[in-house]
């Protein structure tokens, strides 16, 4: 289903959820964001963009990894959808175990819940797969996408799993799937694989890393692919605008103040690193 934006494809997601199983209530996760409209702001673990007309969905936040109290909120028979990012961008690049990735999915299974990976920073090819749960095994129920679909052109969409039956008029958009997005996310689709860009996101993650181990400033590298972060032991506020202003790179800052967001363009080269760690170099 094409819509127009991530929140919008969240929206979607958790919408279609509810109208397949009958229920009201999301499990979502701490740190995780997954839009700021209605029940996608409702499930994004930020208090300061949940204005009080949000705050009337039922959404449970519980700590990710925590497949025990995931499963006494299921027991309740009430959950309409369990959402997760399977590594967590704006929350600041977390990723737990295959173990519990796998385990969620299972409870859903059992509950009678719908299972949503919300790929819409991670997907398209970012983390080095083309979707982020792919490493884990996992099979959604419905994956959430938007951001690298349209290389900048505002296009989202969700894939829903044929097991949910299709319903003429269930979900509706007045711009989703038009011609200049659906020709879009063609052209990256056939770029992705001519260029052979996921190739080149593991290629250039491998030098990333190794160029991270120089600067013993930097206390953790979290991520996958060119989905990833540097951590430190200090704020990187200011290191973020000297590397901006001195340096003319941007970067990303994060729900956690230590850490430096880094999503570069899937055409990223190495050259193209080594131009930033010269000038994390120079700012450290």
């Amino acid at each position: 289903f094409m819509c127009n934006s991530g929140a919008e494809a969240n929206e979607n997601a958790l919408k279609l959820a509810s109208f397949h199983n009958r229920k009201h209530k999301v499990i979502a996760f701490k740190n995780g964001f997954h839009g700021r409209t209605s029940a996608a702001v409702a499930a994004t673990d930020n208090a300061k963009i949940i204005a009080p007309l949000n705050a009337q969905q039922e959404v449970e936040i519980i700590e990710l990894g925590d497949l025990e109290a995931v499963e006494k909120a299921l027991d309740k028979n009430n959950v309409c959808a369990v959402i997760v990012e399977c590594i967590q961008g704006v929350g600041g690049l977390d990723e737990d175990t295959t173990l519990f990735y796998q385990g969620l999915q299972s409870l859903c299974r059992q509950y009678n819940t719908s299972f949503i990976a919300d790929e819409v920073q991670s997907g398209f090819g970012r983390t080095g797969d083309f979707f982020a749960f792919q490493k884990h095994g996992l099979e959604p129920d419905i994956i959430s996408m938007a951001k690298g679909m349209g290389n900048g052109f505002p296009v989202g969409g969700i894939l829903i799993h044929p097991q949910i039956k299709a319903s003429y008029g269930l979900l509706g958009t007045t711009f989703g799937g038009n011609h200049l997005a659906c020709n879009a996310v063609s052209t990256v689709l056939k770029v992705i694989e001519k260029e052979q860009l996921i190739d080149n996101a593991k290629a250039v993650s491998a030098h990333f890393l190794k160029r991270a181990q120089e600067l013993p400033q930097v206390k953790n590298v979290k991520g996958r692919g060119l989905m990833l972060g540097l951590e430190f032991n200090f704020p990187i506020a200011t290191l973020r605008k000297n590397i901006l202003f001195n340096h003319h790179i941007f970067t990303g800052s994060a729900k956690n103040p230590n850490l430096i967001r880094i999503l570069p363009p899937l055409t990223i080269k190495e050259s193209h690193i080594d131009l930033f760690f010269n000038a994390l170099k120079a700012e450290l």
